[in-house]
């Protein structure tokens, strides 16, 4: 069984997802890391190649398809980007089995795990001040409300609002086997 895990940036989707695929014993396929290394290039710098999110997301939606047909993937935690519901990305997912399953949490908490990377997807030290987490804080709830639409096609939400990401993967997986029968 497939496990296609989405959610807003930072929610802790690719951590909890390789805590997921450890414990149900099937691989992670992280889909940002799959389109960077079939296009030899970063998503920023891909991203910047499209005059529009949804024209990137239809070229980047191939590598998902290309994913989902490798007998690997037949049982995988598969991570999908924010917009893992939307356009191309939910073709794909929706005709192919498995379960959709969106991480939620609250936005303060989100903004605690805030990553910032460079164009080549390299982690960089930022300190926010308390005008830019105030900005950021707007900015995930925006990505919340603009998301929850295409979420709600989700078969699973997890609130793992409090838990750490070992704690979170045992919640997503007895919310699965409750859905499933895993």
């Amino acid at each position: 069984m497939r496990i296609f895990l989405t959610g807003v940036s930072c929610v802790g989707k690719t951590t909890i997802g390789k805590k997921l695929a450890t414990l149900l014993r099937c691989p992670f396929f992280d889909i940002d890391h799959e389109i960077e290394s079939f296009f030899s290039t970063s998503i920023e710098r891909l991203q910047d190649k499209f005059p529009t999110m949804y024209s990137f997301r239809k070229e980047a939606s191939k590598v998902l398809k290309q994913l989902l047909n490798r007998e690997d993937t037949q049982d995988a935690v598969i991570v999908l980007p924010p917009s893992g519901l939307m356009d191309e990305y939910w073709q794909a997912v929706k005709h192919s089995k498995g379960m959709t399953v969106v991480l939620t949490d609250d936005a303060k908490n989100i903004l605690q795990r805030i990553t910032f990377y460079d164009k080549d997807s390299k982690p960089i030290e930022n300190v926010l001040t308390e005008k830019e987490k105030t900005l950021y804080l707007k900015q995930i709830k925006k990505d919340m409300t603009y998301f929850n639409r295409t979420y709600k096609r989700a078969d699973i939400f997890v609130l793992i609002s409090g838990l750490n990401p070992d704690e979170a993967a045992i919640k997503v997986k007895e919310i699965l086997g409750e859905a499933r029968n895993f």
